[in-house]
């Protein structure tokens, strides 16, 4: 799913006045017969019954884990079976008909829950994940002396120190859960933490470092390496601390045409430590399997920013989790190496604050602030910002230099990045995309939109395992060998990726999985990406898919500059427009059993 999907709320859903009338797929359709007559109902009953599958199965799509019902709603799921003659759903005794489809516990495909209707795979994973995530979180280490160690590490605290507060809870419990906005210190802090539990712990500790995506785990890689020189602790302790991170793909095992993985409950994985960034990123299903997968005794520490866009598939697991459990929360509040007009900005639409945030955008300096509007045509700015690096593209040559030369290229690519609300439309990915190599083509570069040529990058849309390549990663095409002129057929090419190891590999473009150009990418794409500059192209017309978390998490991608091309009305609109992701894994975390 490529479409936005908004972040979730963060208390229990409760359900509010219809919305409008959702949009079911030939999916959502197929499924809802399918389950109606294996019901046995007929008539009015029949009918809306099966509407109440397809709402569950179009919420599945848009990444609910489950359809929050009315109590007209559940008083009709819990009483059908009786209507039908079929007996009750919660009863012992005759199960067909409705019973055998409907039941308040995992024997059956339809699970009611505390006013929820869930497909049962997804019930089975919030309470399993409950119960786990519960059972972590009143778990408490004994760590003598640690605050000597903290006043080193930390210095003594004179006021509120975030960092030294998210360390301390980190060193007692074994779930910490670590919020934090761009460049309030949340990887420097986990380095910090885990040098001090090397040195309080001894050297044989274990620890894994993670994150959802490629690109997310390499700049976590990245993150680690600059935090390592200014750590107060000796070389030994140093040497200690991971340098690498792999994706959870590859910290559990793939296991190849299976959704599990080698390592679960019964096959665990070794480490006494496992940090994972970016957890905002993470699905319901991900986070129950990597959860599912910890040894006894392991400790848990999850990093990420609570305030943006919840995963592309089921769930809110991290939001959740951070309402929930509050005794093993730290939030970092001190900004430090992040732009502080970027920052003042995040923070204005953070806090649905349209009027300063416009105020920002629309300022007279406009070319000499961080934050602005796009006052010139978007494909004349676009041209003139990828020029540079498609010269360096064609300048890449197969010889001793290349690695050199492509490490480079991606370093150039990544300087700025067109971020979309939307696919399809005037200013969404695929008009952007295709505008930029019409453009190409017509000054003399040798592309053509869907073509290979050098310097076109690429997005990959599915998981291959084979080639350890994931939904998300980005490649740029470059050519293989010296060619004959105007040669662009694919097998002059190669495809280049960066792994999270930080090394290089190369692809023929027959090889890959579908893949799309991506000099412009949807904004829920970049997450875990940062880029030096970015410009934010918003639709023409409001849209449900045009979110406060939607502008946050796209203003937090840059680093130096942001750039937006909107009008007034559709900005203030998306300010004042969230939409909560509805799940039970807050209910089941807060409940006693």
């Amino acid at each position: 799913m490529d479409e936005l999907t908004p972040m979730p709320s963060m208390a229990p859903p409760t359900p509010g006045p219809p919305g409008p009338s959702p949009i079911f797929s030939p999916l959502d359709t197929q499924f809802a017969r399918f389950m109606t007559r294996r019901s046995g109902l007929s008539g009015t009953a029949a009918d809306r019954f099966e509407q109440l599958i397809k709402r569950l199965s179009a919420s599945l799509t848009d990444g609910h884990s489950c359809l929050v019902l009315t109590s007209a709603e559940e008083h009709f799921l819990s009483t059908t079976g009786d209507s039908a003659g079929q007996g009750c759903p919660h009863a012992a005794g005759s199960r067909d008909g409705v019973s055998v489809l409907l039941s308040a516990d995992i024997t059956t495909p339809l699970v009611l829950w505390q006013s929820r209707l869930y497909l049962q795979r997804y019930f089975r994973y919030e309470l399993r994940l409950a119960e786990q995530l519960k059972g972590l979180a009143r778990k408490q280490c004994v760590v003598p002396q640690y605050k000597a160690e903290l006043d080193g590490c930390f210095g003594k605290e004179q006021e509120i120190d975030w960092q030294r507060r998210a360390a301390e809870m980190a060193l007692t419990r074994h779930l910490a859960l670590i919020s934090g906005g761009p460049g309030t210190g949340k990887t420097s802090t986990v380095v910090r933490i885990l040098g001090l539990l090397f040195l309080m712990l001894g050297p044989d500790l274990q620890i894994a470092m993670a994150a959802p995506t490629g690109k997310a785990a390499m700049r976590l890689k990245e993150s680690i390496a600059a935090s390592l020189a200014g750590l107060p602790f000796s070389e030994e302790i140093k040497e200690k601390i991971p340098t690498t991170a792999s994706t959870l793909h590859r910290l559990l095992g793939v296991r190849h045409n299976s959704p599990h993985f080698r390592h679960n409950h019964t096959n665990p994985l070794p480490w006494d430590v496992v940090v994972v960034d970016e957890a905002s990123m993470v699905d319901l299903a991900m986070m129950s399997k990597l959860v599912d997968a910890l040894k006894p005794g392991a400790r848990l520490i999850l990093l990420g920013d609570k305030d943006q866009l919840a995963s592309v598939e089921s769930g809110a697991v991290l939001a959740d989790c951070i309402q929930a459990l509050p005794e093993n929360t730290i939030t970092l509040q001190k900004s430090y190496r992040f732009n502080q007009e970027i920052s003042a900005f995040a923070s204005a639409v953070n806090d649905n604050d349209s009027g300063a945030a416009w105020a920002m955008l629309n300022r007279e300096d406009h070319e000499t602030t961080a934050v602005s509007l796009l006052h010139e045509p978007v494909a004349t700015f676009i041209a003139t910002r990828y020029s540079h690096y498609l010269q360096q593209a064609l300048a890449v040559h197969d010889d001793d230099r290349k690695e050199d030369d492509i490490r480079q290229l991606f370093q150039c690519f990544k300087r700025f990045r067109i971020l979309c609300a939307t696919r399809r439309g005037a200013g969404g990915v695929e008009a952007i995309n295709r505008q930029m190599e019409q453009s190409l083509a017509a000054a003399g570069y040798p592309s053509q939109p869907g073509s290979w040529y050098p310097g076109r990058p690429v997005i990959i849309l599915n998981n291959d395992y084979g080639l350890n390549l994931f939904n998300g990663d980005i490649g740029i095409c470059l050519p293989e060998r010296t060619t004959l002129e105007n040669d662009n057929s694919p097998g002059q090419f190669k495809v280049w990726f960066e792994r999270e190891d930080g090394s290089l590999k190369g692809y023929q473009p027959y090889r890959l999985p579908a893949c799309e150009t991506v000099f412009a990418m949807t904004i829920h794409k970049s997450q875990g990406s940062e880029f030096a500059e970015i410009l934010v192209v918003l639709p023409g017309t409001d849209t449900p898919i045009l979110t406060r978390e939607l502008i946050y998490t796209a203003v937090t991608r840059a680093q130096k500059r942001v750039l937006i091309a909107s009008d007034q009305t559709i900005f203030q609109a998306a300010l004042n427009r969230t939409i909560s992701r509805s799940s039970g894994l807050y209910a089941m975390l807060i409940s006693s059993g």
